[in-house]
């Protein structure tokens, strides 16, 4: 793992970094980093990235998301894979704003985290409106979206986030995706 600040300085350093970020496609377009080019987590295949690096692969390679835990993923993803060169951005790309790296700011998009609240706050309210109203078996809806959030919490992966990653809002077509240079 690496500060935003000491990954502030090895930019500076006029060094070649390849930074990927593993968020979805509408979240990377609301805001990246400038060098980061956009591999979601779901796609992510360690083994191909690292031989597409054209010479860098003795290099590390900076994995980034919005806070951290989808990058710590992506880092465990390539260590299983048996590559151990991938650095996590601590704190994300917020952090990375917040000292000052150079992003590239596009259009606003609700971030996957605010999404998967949404929704399961949502289905939770549901479950138990209908239980009251319509038959105590609703409540089962409620238990099940609070037993998911909490093995999100203790495993740190998140299924409803998974699976709203893949939905049409969160997609952007090929030819209006953003691209970054390295």
């Amino acid at each position: 793992m690496i500060k935003p600040q000491e990954f502030a300085s090895l930019c500076q350093g006029g060094k070649s970094i390849d930074v990927i970020d593993v968020r979805t496609p509408v979240e990377f377009r609301e805001v990246h980093l400038e060098i980061a080019r956009n591999v979601p987590l779901d796609q992510l295949d360690p083994a191909a990235l690292m031989q597409s690096r054209n010479g860098l692969a003795a290099e590390p390679l900076y994995l980034v998301c919005r806070s951290g835990g989808r990058g710590q993923q992506a880092c465990e993803k390539f260590q299983r894979a048996g590559f151990t060169n991938v650095v996590n951005i601590e704190g994300g790309t917020m952090a990375c704003v917040a000292a000052g790296l150079p992003v590239v700011r596009g259009k606003k998009a609700v971030s996957l985290e605010r999404q998967v609240r949404i929704t399961a706050g949502s289905l939770v309210l549901i479950g138990a409106i209908l239980g009251w109203f319509v038959h105590p078996y609703w409540n089962g809806l409620s238990a099940f979206i609070g037993a998911g959030l909490a093995f999100a919490g203790i495993t740190d992966t998140c299924g409803m986030g998974m699976m709203l990653a893949r939905m049409p809002w969160n997609q952007i077509p090929t030819n209006n995706s953003s691209c970054s240079t390295r």
